[in-house]
């Protein structure tokens, strides 16, 4: 795989050496790290702070949430690993407002581990720190076992929805108890027919043949549940949507907002003609869409294919989704 990059063991640095040059009134390093990252007028006084972080390659998840109405803050790690404790402790000081933090993060273990602690050592400074954990992947566990899901695109919902409670002025128990909901309500699923290539690795993170294509892989190339030849993209969104609609369950006249996701390779044109039968779907079982958001939300390097998410919305859901936001990366727009 080709890659226009310089040393493969740079690429994190460089890229946000690159971002906070090109988004200086945006962004800003938090003090103390060379992979923290916090909106330019850090910390807002009063507001529950929101903090997220992961691992690098998915842009724009996780720093490209960063802005008003969105996230506060995010910790930066190497290519599909963990940030560290003292990065996440790092943001955690530099965000705090005074009214806790709650720290939006995807259901990894290595996450999970580092999160705790930072919080650990947030608490011995009198920084108030509670935690919602994204778990929207359908093909990664039952719904009897949620707790093992994967965090992958869906996360995009709890951070325009966390980050608009928030602003609120809501307290942290309100702003996590709305951030759980969302993340009880929000369903994934995705396909992949490429695989990527971790710089410092110099090879693809799987194999699979040309015409073949895998439901339910993972953001990181993790096993799906079921590998096959290469279907025409109506038969892939009907399993997908079918899955995912079983899945919470979704009934006739719900409200949804539709995320459909390009994973990194996947061109527009894919992507609006995945759309394009998810609607009719999402019509014939009588659910109504309130926003659709068709892009790249949450990527995994070069990664050729697409997931798709539905959030089963209620009335609070809707006004916090037509807030405003803003990052660099992730522009609000309107209906």
């Amino acid at each position: 795989m080709k890659k226009l990059i310089n040393d493969p063991y740079q690429v994190v640095d460089e890229t946000i050496s690159g971002i906070l040059k090109a988004h200086p009134y945006h962004l800003r390093m938090a003090e103390g790290s060379g992979r923290a990252l916090v909106r330019a007028d850090a910390p807002v006084k009063g507001k529950v702070a929101i903090c997220t972080g992961g691992g690098s390659g998915h842009i724009p998840v996780f720093l490209g949430y960063v802005g008003p109405g969105l996230v506060d803050g995010v910790s930066i790690g190497n290519v599909f690993s963990s940030p560290s404790a003292d990065d996440m402790l790092a943001v955690t000081k530099e965000v705090n407002g005074g009214a806790g933090v709650l720290y939006l993060f995807g259901n990894y273990q290595g996450d999970i581990m580092n999160f705790e602690m930072a919080a650990e050592m947030a608490d011995m400074d009198d920084i108030r720190v509670e935690m919602s954990i994204g778990k929207d992947d359908v093909a990664s566990a039952p719904r009897s076992e949620a707790d093992r899901r994967r965090g992958v695109a869906g996360i995009f919902f709890a951070y325009k929805i966390a980050g608009a409670k928030a602003d609120t002025m809501a307290n942290l128990d309100e702003v996590k108890a709305t951030t759980d909901a969302v993340i009880d309500a929000t369903c994934t699923m995705g396909v992949a027919l490429t695989p990527c290539t971790i710089p410092a690795a110099g090879e693809p993170t799987f194999t699979i043949a040309d015409d073949e294509m895998e439901l339910g892989m993972g953001i990181h190339g993790e096993p799906g549940i079921e590998r096959g030849k290469l279907k025409p993209a109506d038969e892939v969104t009907v399993i997908m949507a079918e899955k995912i609609i079983a899945d919470l369950p979704f009934k006739s006249g719900d409200e949804v907002a539709v995320l459909v996701n390009g994973l990194g390779a996947t061109p527009p044109e894919e992507l609006y003609i995945i759309y394009n039968k998810a609607y009719d779907i999402l019509q014939t079982h009588g659910l109504k869409v309130y926003r659709s958001y068709i892009g790249e939300y949450a990527t995994s390097m070069e990664m050729a294919g697409v997931s798709l998410s539905l959030l089963k919305l209620n009335n609070e859901f809707k006004t916090l989704l037509d807030a405003p936001g803003f990052s660099p990366f992730l522009p609000q727009w309107s209906k």
